[in-house]
């Protein structure tokens, strides 16, 4: 039963950290560009001809 006195506010303190690296994420515009994802693996990054001579 101690033992729960010890898992409890771990439980609270990794729950709190994994909150504020979600909030971090938002305030930092990680999840700005939603539909750019998704498009990216239609590009054609092979060719070289985007290459200047």
């Amino acid at each position: 039963m101690t033992v729960l006195l010890y898992l409890i506010p771990a439980a609270l303190f990794m729950a709190l950290l994994g909150l504020g690296a979600f909030v971090w994420t938002v305030r930092t515009g990680q999840y700005d560009d939603m539909e750019g994802a998704k498009w990216r693996i239609f590009m054609d990054d092979d060719r070289d001809d985007h290459i200047p001579d």
